[in-house]
């Protein structure tokens, strides 16, 4: 029989998990305070603190290179649980950091785990569904208004039939949602927007193009404030041409190359597919029609909002803030029974590039990490918001 341990944020969360798990299999160690960030601890001071003391101390395998003994850890999954929050995510980054620099043999034997709990509890009489973040939700609630709707596009006359408006209506909350990580890196929306409709391809060929890239600098500068006129630039090395660029952001000029490099990078290659998925409702009005009434909408986001809000009423829908806020029988169902949960396996795929990272990011180094974070601050991927 294999032992699991829960590594879980704070004694409210930690004492609805020791109720709602199996005691045969399932261990749950509540982490009461901050756990230290041992990027920057000598050996003394990471053993002094008590959270550390204490996961080193269940986990049975010892510490240090001649006293560490992974075949007499105690767990076979180890399974980090945290709030879905910013201090949620700082808390999980400081756990990951310790098994990364003191324990890795842990994770490359597969044993690291991430909790993924819901962020959303929805009922409709003695129906219950869980769902894990906001597009899970909207899928959900996509699906049941379409039973209900049908949408025209009022110049065309085109009839949406209801499998084909639930795809498409799955596809612009994507497209939505995916927009909205450009708009929090501070990339404006017409600049991307210009993009996708020019249309600028992730194919290399295009910036091999001047006069193609002559042209999209021009609908640039018709299109967004920038801190300075948009003007092209060729890259001998490579041979190609770019658009240096320097976006406006909170009184600070960040640069921004519109390159290969730019469009190559998989969030706008996913957004560029789905903007084929989705631009032919680029030709509003529409004509939502149901339930013994008639919407006009002025374009696609309002078409999904209209949809969205006629099943939310229908629904009691509750945001967890917390693991906290979960009853006992709600965590297990949802985040602890082996047969329902979903699991993050941890991996180092790349450890010389793992290494780097948390030596810049948990490191003393604050000069080396402000120049990672200006560097990649518009270009992230997979940021946790």
């Amino acid at each position: 029989m294999q032992a699991e341990l829960y590594l879980v944020e704070g004694d409210s969360a930690g004492g609805s998990a020791k109720q709602g798990r199996e005691k045969r299999t399932q261990a749950i160690l509540p982490l009461k305070g901050k756990i230290l960030n041992v990027e920057k601890a000598r050996l003394d001071k990471m053993l002094s603190n008590e959270e550390i003391k204490t996961i080193i101390s269940a986990l049975g395998t010892g510490i240090g290179d001649s006293d560490f003994h992974i075949e007499k850890l105690r767990y076979h999954k180890i399974i980090i649980m945290t709030d879905a929050d910013v201090d949620g995510s700082h808390i999980r980054t400081l756990i990951l950091t310790f098994f990364y620099r003191q324990m890795p043999e842990i994770i490359e034997r597969g044993h690291l785990y991430i909790a993924q709990p819901p962020l959303y509890r929805v009922k409709k009489g003695k129906v219950v569904g869980y769902f894990s973040d906001d597009a899970e939700l909207n899928d959900f609630l996509i699906s049941e208004s379409v039973k209900h709707y049908e949408v025209v596009a009022v110049k065309s006359g085109k009839r949406f039939r209801k499998d084909r408006l639930q795809y498409i209506l799955k596809q612009i909350s994507r497209f939505n949602e995916l927009l909205d990580l450009f708009k929090q890196r501070q990339i404006p929306e017409d600049l991307i927007l210009t993009l996708l409709r020019f249309p600028v391809y992730p194919k290399k060929d295009f910036f091999r193009n001047q006069v193609e890239v002559e042209t999209l600098s021009q609908k640039i500068a018709g299109n967004i404030s920038l801190a300075t006129s948009p003007k092209v630039a060729y890259d001998e090395e490579h041979g190609i041409y770019q658009i240096p660029l320097s976006i406006n952001r909170n009184g600070d000029s960040i640069p921004l190359n519109i390159s290969w490099e730019f469009i190559n990078r998989p969030k706008y290659r996913n957004l560029f597919s789905l903007y084929q998925e989705i631009k032919e409702l680029e030709d509003p009005p529409f004509k939502i029609m149901g339930d013994k009434k008639e919407i006009l909408v002025e374009n696609r986001n309002d078409l999904l909002k209209e949809v969205l809000k006629a099943q939310q009423g229908a629904y009691a829908i509750q945001r967890y803030k917390g693991l906290g806020e979960m009853n006992p029988d709600q965590l297990w169902e949802t985040t602890m029974n082996p047969e329902k949960r979903r699991l993050l396996q941890v991996k180092i795929e790349d450890a010389v590039e793992a290494d780097e990272i948390f030596t810049v990011l948990m490191g003393d180094s604050v000069e080396q990490r402000k120049r990672f974070i200006e560097q990649n601050a518009l270009l992230a991927q997979n940021i946790d918001i």
